[in-house]
């Protein structure tokens, strides 16, 4: 595996765009507290939504969405490799995971990862959402409708013929997605997970 410094720059890139805790900072700048501190305690838009409203929750699911995106479009628009821009997708999505400016405590990655697939491939990504939209309007769960968009992405990808790297890059996320879940999969087998309730 050959990567340049141009792709290792883009890689170290990828991760620290990704440090930047959207929840953190625009709570802040709200004059909200840590939404480490409230809530479920993490930083995503999910929490942010219930401490601070839909506004400031949008504003956090585009910021977190942006940071999978632009690194992503950034090795693309570079002529990067699969290798290297799958690279670049997991360095974002670890930033968002353990952010170098935040203690390396980090939110879940959902929308994050979303980004990096988008920019990865825009029609997965649009297939991803549809199960989303679906499972979320069945069930009210954020968590269950994140979790079964992530796992369909793979098969998305693989049934596109997307290249081994990204495919192999998804499924380390989607591995990491499963870890940060594992409390809400827990309450979810006991049926004791929340359906999502936000401030105005």
């Amino acid at each position: 595996m050959n990567i340049t410094f141009l792709g290792l720059f883009l890689i170290v890139a990828g991760y620290l765009i990704g440090s930047l805790s959207s929840a953190i900072i625009l709570c802040k700048l709200a004059g909200l507290p840590d939404p480490r501190t409230e809530g479920s305690g993490n930083p995503g838009a999910t929490n942010v939504m219930r401490i601070g409203g839909k506004k400031l929750a949008a504003l956090t699911l585009l910021g977190d969405l942006l940071k999978g995106l632009i690194p992503v479009l950034l090795a693309k628009i570079f002529g990067q490799s699969a290798i290297v821009i799958s690279l670049v997708a997991v360095a974002a999505f670890l930033g968002h995971l353990y952010p170098l400016f935040f203690g390396f405590k980090g939110g879940k990655g959902v929308a994050t990862a979303f980004g990096a697939v988008l920019g990865l491939n825009p029609f997965v990504a649009l297939c991803a959402f549809g199960v989303w939209l679906l499972i979320f309007f069945i069930s009210k769960i954020s968590s269950l409708s994140a979790l079964t968009a992530a796992i369909s992405v793979p098969f998305f990808l693989f049934f596109f013929n997307a290249p081994t790297a990204i495919v192999g890059a998804v499924i380390f996320m989607d591995l990491f997605l499963i870890y940060r879940h594992k409390s809400n999969i827990e309450r979810l087998l006991r049926g004791e997970e929340g359906k999502l309730k936000a401030k105005k």
